[in-house]
């Protein structure tokens, strides 16, 4: 098998572009692809001036806009894998602050006397 044949058969992308409802890929072979913009919720919340900045990643494996930090593989766009939005991360509790204020100078049993007493 010859590398140039194996080359020639991965899917890879030749010009990209994002409109208001779809991304379309030309691929290097001849076929036109597109997704729904909505399969990306970093495309479909940025600007038409973020979409368009772009890069080819690899050679044509993908696309990067680094505007929105947001990378689409060609295989993710011929087997249609939307990106799926983060889960918020859940609040950390810091325990210092649900202690009410002054309950910090409430103590319970023998307080030392200031450091100035016995002058």
């Amino acid at each position: 098998m010859s590398t140039v044949a194996s080359v020639g058969n991965d899917p890879r992308i030749q010009k990209v572009r994002v409109t208001k409802d779809q991304i379309i890929a030309d691929l290097v072979d001849g076929r036109v692809i597109s997704v729904p913009l909505a399969w990306s919720w970093r495309l479909s919340e940025a600007t038409p001036a973020q979409r368009a900045n772009f890069r080819l990643i690899g050679t044509g494996q993908g696309v990067h806009w680094p505007d929105v930090d947001e990378d689409i593989s060609v295989e993710g766009l011929l087997h249609g894998t939307p990106a799926r939005r983060p889960k918020p991360r859940a609040a950390t509790v810091n325990v210092r602050t649900q202690v009410p204020p002054g309950a910090a100078l409430q103590r319970t049993g023998r307080q030392r006397p200031p450091l100035n007493a016995g002058r």
